[in-house]
């Protein structure tokens, strides 16, 4: 409605159907699922999730209503009647933004905020394991700095092998997503690993000998990721099925576009391939 006929058609409208739930959208069952890690801890809640919208708070109260309705427990909000809202990550306390919008995902990012722009008509949602959260991430220019992949772009896939060869025992930077991850860790650690209600996966293109430095990352950072897939430039999609993944961030287009047709995915504008676009 607010594309084809604009702000005051959108607003007349929301307004008339302030009563009429939502359905369920991409992320819904993402953020059902993340809401419900606090049941096992209900003295210490570990997550929260915040609405950030363009609305205004007039036009935001069918969000609301429809939040009420489908019984997810979020009761803060921003609504920013068209103002970008990345500024109030910070005061939130947020780790991670996820929007349909990819200019307030860059403003994100740029900010020093994992951040994330899901792409419309994501595969099938709620992942396949009904209950555990999983989450999978591409490696470089995402969980890691985008230090690697630049030898990639600009020099090729050999030079690439071989500086991952030599550099082999030194940890990769940090990329945008390390805090996610971490926090996601911190969860992981404070419950049963035998149950535990989030699994994790590294899917990466990268393949034998370079995968060696990213398993010594992650074991000098001292983070738990449970399955790690180097698949040597195949398709991630199938894999990302078999994974069962709630939601999959990449840096690269393609990728997630080929992705999304398996799995709800989020596109992370951040390092030297989105640079060359």
């Amino acid at each position: 409605m607010f594309e084809r006929e604009g702000l005051d058609a959108y607003l007349r409208f929301q307004l008339a159907n302030e009563d009429t739930v939502l359905g369920p959208g991409i992320a819904f069952e993402l953020v059902r699922k993340l809401l419900r890690l606090n049941e096992l801890s209900p003295d210490t809640p570990r997550v929260e999730v915040i609405l950030l919208s363009r609305n205004s708070g007039d036009s935001g109260l069918r969000i609301f209503n429809s939040i009420e309705h489908h019984r997810l427990d979020i009761v803060r909000a921003a609504f920013t009647n068209g103002a970008p809202p990345y500024q109030y990550i910070e005061p939130f306390g947020g780790n991670l933004f996820l929007s349909a919008h990819p200019e307030d995902v860059q403003q994100a990012l740029e900010a020093g905020f994992a951040a994330a722009t899901i792409l419309p008509g994501s595969g099938r949602r709620g992942g396949g394991r009904e209950g555990q959260l999983r989450i999978a991430f591409d490696g470089d220019a995402v969980l890691f700095s985008d230090e690697a992949e630049r030898i990639n772009v600009e020099q090729g896939l050999a030079a690439f092998s071989e500086s991952e060869r030599q550099q082999a025992n030194r940890p990769l930077s940090g990329g945008p997503f390390k805090r996610v991850l971490n926090a996601l860790h911190q969860i992981q650690s404070a419950l049963p690993a035998e149950q535990s209600p989030i699994r994790t996966a590294l899917v990466t293109a990268r393949s034998a000998p370079a995968h060696k430095r990213v398993i010594l990352t992650l074991r000098e950072w001292g983070v738990r990721i449970d399955e790690a897939l180097f698949l040597g430039g195949r398709d991630k999609g199938p894999f990302l099925a078999a994974f069962g993944a709630d939601i999959f961030f990449d840096d690269q287009r393609h990728n997630c576009e080929t992705a999304s047709a398996h799995v709800t995915t989020g596109h992370v504008p951040h390092g030297v391939a989105n640079q060359r676009r």
